[in-house]
């Protein structure tokens, strides 16, 4: 039996979506947004019907029936600490995601469990989230900070870190709980992830943490002289976070973000802008190195993907630094449709369970 599911992607001005025939996509369309005509709805949850209607325009359009779908899934965005896996979508998981205070904002991508269920349940098919950016399987000894006031916390690229797991376990002939692997993924920020049997056991806080610097975030700074820059009283705390979060990383100390035009003026000769490409990759490849020791040295491989992986002399300038700990492989950009639709695959097909929200 084949199955078909839609995957719905919702980003700050555009939503993403797909529809999959099993392992075949029959289309994938970007739906653009203007950013004035959201701010009409007050706020993002409030977006999700207008969001709705496009993404059923969309299909009428690649002519396919909402009525042929057996499952939709919608990305996951920041609801409670949940193990990796596919989850169904519930009121209790909807309420969570309205609420601001959980995690101090609300993400554009909280959009996919209220769109995916306002779809799914005139067809009376399941919903289901994928593998949601706060996917958490810590070992406890990681959540130790340093201060009891403070606990570390799983915040990554889940979606598409633990996606390529799983494709490269496959490719190495095992199953992904039988893999040690550390798993990177680049974008606007970075995540470096320990993987022991499947489960991700301990990840640099990718948002406003650990780790490396990247090309929008700041990473890991001194303590003492963050402290003195948020008391210096040139930034709100508002403002301090948008910077650490959106205007850091390559931005603060190249202007952009965007690696195509980093590259051109390390090929112009500007020594500058590759000593500070080569910093990030360095921090990168000793978050790698910190990640092998979790795993006490038995790494079966490390893989790298992201937008940054395209670019060759920051994948030679990692592998340079980490191909003695295991072998390195490379999958440059994101695969999050693929992933949300074959989460819902495995479901339908009965490979896995769909995981109730516990709280």
């Amino acid at each position: 039996m084949t199955y078909r599911v839609l995957a719905i992607n919702p980003g700050s001005t555009s939503t993403k979506i797909a529809v999959y025939e099993d392992k075949t996509p029959l289309f994938e369309k970007t739906l653009r947004h203007d950013p004035a005509e959201l701010e009409k709805f007050g706020g993002i949850i409030e977006q999700y019907d207008f969001r709705k209607t496009l993404v059923m325009e969309a299909m009428q359009e690649n002519n396919v029936s909402p009525e042929s779908l057996n499952a939709v899934v919608g990305r996951g965005g920041l609801v409670r600490p949940v193990s990796g896996g596919t989850w169904k979508i519930c009121q209790s998981m909807l309420n969570d995601l309205k609420d601001p205070s959980l995690w101090g904002r609300i993400h554009a991508s909280n959009l996919g469990a209220f769109i995916a269920k306002a779809i799914a349940d005139p067809l009376y098919i399941p919903c289901f989230i994928v593998d949601p950016v706060v996917v958490d399987e810590f070992d406890d000894i990681a959540r130790i900070s340093g201060i009891p006031e403070i606990e570390r916390k799983s915040l990554l690229h889940a979606l598409n870190i633990r996606y390529i797991g799983r494709l490269l376990a496959a490719e190495m002939g095992k199953d992904i709980s039988q893999a040690n692997m550390i798993g990177v993924h680049m974008g606007g920020g970075i995540s470096v992830a320990a993987i022991k049997g499947g489960r991700v056991v301990d990840v640099n806080n990718a948002l406003l943490g650990m780790g490396p610097f990247s090309p929008q975030r700041a990473g890991a700074l001194p303590i003492g002289d963050l402290l003195d820059l948020a008391y210096s009283g040139k930034y709100t705390k508002k403002e301090l976070c948008n910077y650490l979060t959106k205007s850091a990383g390559l931005m603060a100390y190249l202007g952009t973000d965007s690696g195509i035009e980093i590259n051109q003026r390390i090929e112009a000769g500007d020594e500058y802008a590759k000593k500070i490409q080569d910093a990030m990759c360095y921090q990168v490849a000793k978050e790698i190195g910190a990640c092998a020791t979790v795993l006490s040295g038995k790494v079966d491989a490390i893989y790298l993907s992201g937008g940054l992986v395209y670019n060759a002399h920051v994948v030679d300038a990692i592998r340079e630094r980490v191909e003695f700990i295991a072998p390195l492989h490379i999958y440059p950009g994101e695969k999050e449709m693929e992933a949300l639709s074959q989460g819902g695959i495995r479901v339908l097909s009965g490979l896995e369970e769909a995981l109730e929200y516990p709280y």
